[in-house]
This record gives C-alpha cells, structure tokens and sequence, in this order.
C-alpha cells in the first residue's frame, strides 16, 4: 500500500507513539482519524486529522467511532492499533517491614485487559467488518505489541495482553487474508514516551546498559516499523521486534 491512498484509524493518539504515528501518516499524505480518552489533548494534533473522543472499552463507542472515521475520511482500509495503558504490580508479594501478603488487584488486571485486549479486538471486529462490507481493498492492521509479550517480571497484566495480541495477529492474519487484509504485529521494547519518562534514573541507566545498540528507542523507530507494515504487501501475520536488540541478550 502507498501510504498517500491510506485512510486510516490511529487509537490512543493523543500523546506519545499514538501522536507520532497521526503527524507522520498525515506528513506522508494519509488521511487519519484520532482517536483517544483524553479528547482536550487530541486537539494538539495538526487540524487536518480528523480528531474525535474514542474509549476503546466500550462497544458502542467503538462502532459509532469507526462510522464516523469512514463518513470523515471517505472510506477506511486501515487500522493502527495503539491506544494501551499499565498497571504494573506483582501478582503476589510479601511485604518486607509488616510481612503481609498483597496481590494484583482485580481491577487492575480487568483495566489492563479491557483497554489492551478487549478494546483492541473491538476495534480490528469493527474496522475489518466495515472493510468486508465496503470492499475496501488492500486493508491493513497493525496491532501494538511489546517485548515484555515474553514475560516481564511485574506486568502480568500487561503481559497476558500484548502475548494474547501477538497470537491473535496470526490468528486474524490467517482469516482475513483471503479478503486482502493483511495483520502485522509491532513489539516495541523501551521507548520515550510519557509513559516511561517518569522511571527513576538509576533503572534507566542499567536498562541502557543491556540494549545492544546503546539507547532507548523514541517514537520514530516504531514509526518506521509501521511505516513498513503498512507499505510492504508481503508481509503478514508476523509480530516485528524493535527494541535495539534487547531480546536478544
């Protein structure tokens, strides 16, 4: 696909990869539509993207959401699928001054999946639907994964997401490709964005440490990921890892 025929969807687009992916699809002559929680900080985006409130949590938002996008844009054959969140605990741990026993709590596990999981398959239920329908061919979803879909000590939440998000990749590789849709994974390891700027410095400096190529990614690295995803109609199903060569060591 060229990127100036995309009309595409970005969720969680308001701030950090979600913001950079809008600016740099709208650069390269895309049309797009934004999506987030925080409506006030969409209005930050360029005035040319379509910028409306979105909670991927809720169906209905959802579906009214993508009809909107389509109205907008004159169409849609394309999906970024970023909009995530953390809460990052142990499932289980020992307290060391009072010894008491303190676990993950519900609400953290369910806030994690229904943004992560739930909401990001609403969105490829809903996008790819509308695509089938209007026969909009090629079509394109790129799902963000991580890194940490290997495990990651105190993200059990987080994890069981974006592993389930990579299977599922395939999974819907698999059923959409007879229709021209492909479903390409991006699995991101440490990037700048505001939701790792606030890590204390000490950890950042032995995370550094351990990537290969010396630093932690920004957005634009990811971006040239989903650049390549977008543009290269061979591949499908695969999640791609950047992340400096973390997972390597």
């Amino acid at each position: 696909m060229q990127l100036r025929d995309v009309k595409v969807i970005v969720t969680g687009a308001a701030r950090g990869m979600g913001a950079h992916f809008a600016q740099r699809l709208l650069e390269a002559g895309a049309q797009v539509a934004a999506g987030d929680v925080d409506e006030a900080a969409l209005d930050a985006l360029p005035a040319k993207v379509h910028k409306r409130k979105l909670d991927v949590r809720r169906e209905g938002d959802v579906a009214e959401f993508v009809g909107w996008a389509r109205d907008a844009m004159g169409g849609l054959n394309a999906l970024v699928n970023n909009a995530g969140i953390i809460r990052d605990g142990l499932l289980v741990r020992k307290d060391r001054t009072t010894g008491e026993i303190k676990t993950m709590t519900t609400e953290d596990w369910r806030a994690v999946l229904d943004v992560n999981l739930t909401g990001a398959t609403f969105m490829v239920r809903e996008v790819v639907a509308r695509m089938l329908a209007t026969e909009a061919r090629p079509g394109i979803v790129v799902n963000m994964s991580s890194i940490s879909r290997l495990g990651n000590k105190g993200q059990s939440n987080y994890v069981a997401t974006k592993a389930a998000l990579a299977a599922n990749t395939l999974t819907w590789a698999r059923e959409f490709a007879p229709h021209g849709i492909r479903v390409v994974a991006i699995a991101p390891g440490m990037i700048e964005t505001p939701m790792t700027q606030g890590m204390q410095q000490k950890a950042r400096d032995a995370l550094v440490a351990a990537i290969p190529v010396g630093r932690i990614g920004v957005p634009e690295d990811i971006w040239m990921a989903v650049k390549f995803a977008i543009e290269c109609d061979y591949v499908n199903g695969r999640t791609l890892e950047i992340d400096g060569g973390l997972t390597m060591t």
